[in-house]
């Protein structure tokens, strides 16, 4: 017997890389063995910062659903939907939107973070301020009992229970409150050592090629204190090692510990052999992956299928809404 519903959905804004797997895919695919998944393409979501430029959305939208079936989530166990195919989750945000006081919105720490980090983009909209009623529709439709996200999203949560529980306090008890599921930080920063992220230039894609691969590691930043071969590095300093930490055998580790220690290898070295196991790592994804793209019509009817089931749910719970706000 599964414990209950989660809800979590992903920005369609680009390519699929190595912090998306470590910081949350591989959690989703753990996830669904226990709970009743639902995962979403936040098309509308990827509005919000994506106005002037939608044609991303739509492009990245099939690659994102190809990675997450190549890594392991079944469409046969969770169901996967696009949200703006799912009219009813405008008409929920809608309606949370008259019951959410504008000073929850303002204050949410997340909201002022990413207007720092997305300086470049005019996002001072009503629909970016609004993104945590979206997100709360979203979850509330289902009726979530869980919700995983990172730190940096808890904030959006933490409102989404606030707006279930007004909701309950003023119309009556339709929607469970569901819980903050925290989700690991991806221990795998970007080649410059900053957080992995396309806008910083800096990630490894799930669909990179051997030969970019092989560019991209060549390029990391490894031990900062470390400038020569004959120098002796430290593991734990170096985001190299993160890497090996993840994709590289416990024997071959620990050699290579002990041999950057004493500088018997160098970065170079250690980056090549990087380079392989990561290779060697990502190989049965990218196999899944070819063949779901020479597919792509069975891709289409998962997302159809999902959307189906979904729409189903969606308008049972707008029923039971409807008849609680009386309109």
């Amino acid at each position: 017997m599964k414990k209950g519903k989660i809800v979590s959905g992903m920005r369609p804004t680009g390519k699929m890389h190595l912090g998306h797997l470590h910081g949350a895919l591989l959690n989703w695919k753990n996830l669904q063995e226990e709970y009743q998944c639902f995962y979403f393409i936040a098309d509308w979501h990827a509005l919000t910062s994506e106005y002037a430029h939608p044609d991303i959305i739509r492009e990245s939208m099939y690659d994102i659903i190809i990675d997450w079936i190549s890594i392991g989530l079944d469409p046969e166990v969770s169901t996967f939907f696009i949200q703006s195919e799912i009219k009813e989750h405008a008409e929920l945000y809608l309606l949370f939107s008259m019951i959410t006081p504008l000073s929850w919105l303002e204050r949410n720490p997340t909201y002022k973070e990413q207007l720092r980090e997305l300086s470049q983009k005019d996002i001072y909209t009503y629909g970016f301020l609004g993104y945590p009623v979206l997100q709360a529709a979203d979850i509330l439709m289902y009726k979530a009992n869980g919700v995983p996200v990172g730190e940096d999203q808890a904030p959006h949560v933490e409102l989404t229970r606030e707006i279930a529980r007004r909701f309950n306090h003023l119309y009556g008890e339709v929607f469970p409150v569901p819980d903050v599921l925290l989700t690991p930080t991806s221990k795998l920063l970007g080649i410059d050592r900053r957080k992995m992220s396309k806008s910083y230039g800096n990630a490894i894609f799930l669909t990179d090629t051997d030969k970019e691969i092989d560019a991209k590691v060549g390029e990391m930043i490894t031990d900062p204190q470390r400038a020569r071969k004959t120098d002796p590095g430290d593991p734990d300093i170096c985001n190299l090692f993160s890497y090996h930490e993840i994709y590289t055998d416990d024997e071959t580790i620990e050699n290579i510990r002990s041999g950057c220690r004493s500088a018997q290898i160098g970065c170079v070295e250690c980056k090549r052999m990087m380079a392989s196991t990561l290779k060697t790592g990502l190989e049965p994804i990218r196999a899944k992956r070819k063949d779901l793209e020479a597919d792509i019509d069975r891709v289409k009817e998962i997302m159809e299928e999902g959307n189906r089931k979904s729409r189903t749910i969606a308008r049972k719970t707008m029923e039971e809404v409807r008849d609680a706000v009386k309109i």
